[in-house]
């Protein structure tokens, strides 16, 4: 009895080991995002994964490397979107609280939130800022378009995408033959209290060594339920990276209180108030101050034009009749 158990024992540590290799070679993920709340990634509303169930009971004949494939081709996709932008600004505080209240609008969180100080080429000291948000990946279009409302200038915007999927088809995997080694174990553990034809020595020995494998495979598991779950949060929260730069730092230098830039600008600025009310006056005109003047001197030239003509053919009338 003792030597099947071992047995069994090896071939189970085998299997733990090729879990921990490949566990080993899964790229590690945050175990936790701040600020994101609950709720599962696209495909995983309900809390179950079907489609990884399927695939498993369907190619259990299949090798690993074709029920993985087999899985990823029927798994939807998961992908991070992320976006980076560097903005500029009148009032950076302002729209920090600004982007701020738009990510809980849109049903997200603040990650971070920064405000500094920072000094111009003229020495000024001006506020500069970031924050980090996430926003429903689905939202991601809509929040970038209000960040960027009444920007003055946006100085770079990134955006990058990572797909997942297959990440996430191997840990899945992983974990379902994790659980199924961790059963194993458990049947082994109890097997090994039960034994009658054990000593209490061994029997003490064969319950630790067994347990030590158990804790070990739980840790596994746990690692992996972390990483799935981030990916699951990563790829239904986009991050954005926002960098808040005050207006007055892209003014252009002075020298000696001699601005020929901002000369440039209110020279046109006023040649368009120029045209501004030149236009406003001939509307005016035409439409306002025009139609009053022949309302009230129409009639009266009206009237004078008729004296005219009158006194004209009295006067024709008396010098046909001279002659």
């Amino acid at each position: 009895m003792k030597k099947k158990t071992v047995l069994i024992f090896v071939a189970l540590a085998l299997v733990l080991a090729a879990c921990g290799i490949k566990a080993a070679s899964t790229p590690s993920a945050e175990p936790y995002l701040p600020g994101v709340g609950g709720g599962a990634a696209p495909g995983y509303e309900n809390g179950s994964m079907p489609t990884q169930a399927s695939a498993s009971n369907s190619d259990s004949s299949k090798g690993p490397g074709e029920v993985s494939a087999s899985a990823a081709a029927l798994q939807a996709q998961m992908i991070i979107m992320n976006a980076d932008l560097t903005i500029v600004v009148p009032d950076p505080q302002a729209k920090v609280e600004a982007i701020s209240q738009m990510s809980y609008n849109l049903g997200g969180r603040v990650i971070s939130m920064n405000m500094y100080q920072t000094s111009t080429q003229s020495g000024q000291t001006v506020p500069a800022g970031t924050i980090s948000i996430r926003v429903p990946a689905d939202k991601l279009e809509n929040a970038l378009s209000q960040i960027k409302v009444d920007a003055v200038e946006v100085n770079n915007e990134t955006r990058s995408g990572q797909d997942v999927t297959a990440e996430y088809v191997d840990l899945q995997s992983q974990l379902t033959n994790l659980e199924m080694a961790e059963a194993d174990l458990q049947a082994i553990m109890d097997e090994a209290k039960n034994n009658p034809n054990s000593t209490t020595t061994s029997k003490t020995q064969d319950v630790l060594d067994v347990y030590n494998q158990i804790i070990s495979v739980r840790g596994q598991i746990e690692s992996i339920k972390g990483q799935m779950q981030y990916y699951e949060q990563a790829s239904a929260y986009s991050l954005i990276n926002v960098t808040l730069v005050a207006e007055e730092t892209i003014q252009p230098i002075e020298i000696g209180g001699w601005k020929p830039e901002g000369v440039a600008r209110d020279a046109i600025q006023s040649l368009i108030k120029f045209w501004q009310g030149f236009v406003n006056f001939l509307i005016n005109f035409f439409l306002l101050v025009l139609p009053i003047l022949i309302t009230i001197f129409g009639p009266i030239a009206l009237v004078i034009w008729g004296i005219v003509a009158l006194v004209k053919r009295q006067k024709r009338k008396k010098a046909q009749a001279g002659k």
